[in-house]
């Protein structure tokens, strides 16, 4: 006999996929079971990265639609931490900056909105009563849901328009119908869509500044000022406000950007994505371990099976790459199903919360890494004392 007829034949890669295939049609319940394992894992970590992503881009794309170019203006602590109030000329000189393009201001009105006079004024609900001008709803880009915005003729009128929060706890969803302000009925003009940049003008009854001073007894002195600028023009524009708005006391105005809000929160989703994720890499590792587990049986129900390729010429080599080819086949199962299933629920969460569906591709990167990583794991071990198993005890064992 030649060394050449000695030398045992190399498997193909389609060879090896065949035979780890052959393996695991021989028991498909057990590995139903152990795929389901990695399925959970994948389908954990994907709907998680997924969903987060979902999230950040719905919001994203409502930064884009809103503008980053929004500054709000408040009034700040004095030294002595007594009550500041800003000049009732504010708005106009904000007006005078260059570059700003619009201008508008709200005001704390000292009563209370209810939908009958029948409840306490103490029962607020958590709404307060804003004085407004017209020029807030092209501002804030608010649109109107129902109804009309205030306008010239009747913001010395007793007419009133809900933010969207404030419609909601009302229980009013359409003009013409009339709610309690202070001590007179007011008749509800229209109904504000949201305003994610001004979550207190969606909790508010916002009337005109001619009416808050006719019938309420306002000041005139607004609460808080929106400007908006050029986007290049934001940070020299916010240097300005303090000095604009209060030039004698510059230091107790603040200035903010709400659109700051939504990018943390947008970040702050990071944190939530990194616990989560810690989560669904557990429920992988459980997936190897069974993974493992079935392989590892699979090695000790198929001794006759393995010391009969032993004789028939099959190397240790072979052998731990056909145990190893079933865990990497079986691992493979998982993750697809898992990225299906992982997939599915990300774009079902996604739809039924408005929000665009996300998934990263680079999830399909990582979860192309994971299941190389914990199908080699788990089938190392279970190969490696497959190919130590001696073709005459295989043979013999019963």
């Amino acid at each position: 006999m030649t060394a050449r007829e000695l030398t045992p034949a190399r498997l193909r890669p389609q060879d090896v996929v065949r035979v780890g295939a052959a393996g695991m049609r021989a028991r498909p319940g057990r590995l139903v079971l152990s795929a389901l394992g990695i399925a959970l894992g994948i389908a954990t970590m994907v709907a998680v990265i997924g969903i987060s992503a979902s999230g950040q881009e719905r919001l994203l794309r409502e930064l884009d639609r809103l503008g980053t170019n929004l500054l709000r203006v408040t009034p700040g602590d004095s030294f002595l931490g007594e009550k500041v109030e800003l000049p009732a000329a504010a708005v106009g000189m904000v007006r005078r900056i260059d570059s700003v393009t619009s201008a508008a201001a709200t005001g704390d009105v000292e009563v209370s909105v209810r939908r009958t006079d029948r409840i306490p004024k103490e029962q607020t609900g958590g709404l307060a009563v804003l004085a407004a001008t017209p020029g807030l709803l092209g501002t804030l880009d608010g649109k109107v849901r129902s109804g009309t915005w205030l306008n010239d003729a009747i913001a010395g009128r007793p007419a009133v328009v809900l933010g969207s929060v404030a419609a909601g706890r009302l229980g009013v969803h359409r003009a013409g119908t009339p709610v309690w302000i202070g001590d007179r009925w007011c008749t509800v003009v229209g109904v504000l869509d949201p305003m994610p940049l001004a979550p207190e003008v969606e909790r508010a009854a916002l009337i005109g500044f001619p009416a808050a001073r006719k019938y309420f007894g306002f000041d005139g002195h607004p609460t808080t000022i929106y400007e908006r600028s050029a986007e290049d023009a934001v940070d020299a524009v916010r240097a300005l406000l303090p000095r604009t708005v209060d030039p004698e006391h510059p230091e107790q105005v603040a200035v903010s950007r709400p659109s700051d809000a939504l990018a943390a929160r947008a970040a702050a989703t990071d944190t939530f994505t990194g616990l989560l994720l810690g989560l669904g890499a557990v429920a992988l590792l459980v997936g190897g371990v069974g993974v493992a587990n079935t392989m590892v049986i699979s090695v000790l129900e198929r001794r006759r099976e393995i010391g009969l390729r032993r004789s028939l010429g099959a190397t240790r080599g072979q052998i731990r790459l056909q145990f190893l080819a079933e865990s990497l086949l079986l691992s493979a199962a998982g993750s697809g199903a898992g990225l299906l299933i992982g997939a599915l629920v990300t774009t079902g969460y996604a739809l039924s919360r408005d929000w665009p569906p996300v998934v990263p591709p680079w999830v399909l990167g990582g979860t192309l890494a994971a299941t190389l990583a914990v199908s080699v794991l788990a089938g190392l071990y279970p190969a490696v004392r497959a190919a130590r198993v001696p073709p005459s005890v295989a043979l013999t064992s019963g």
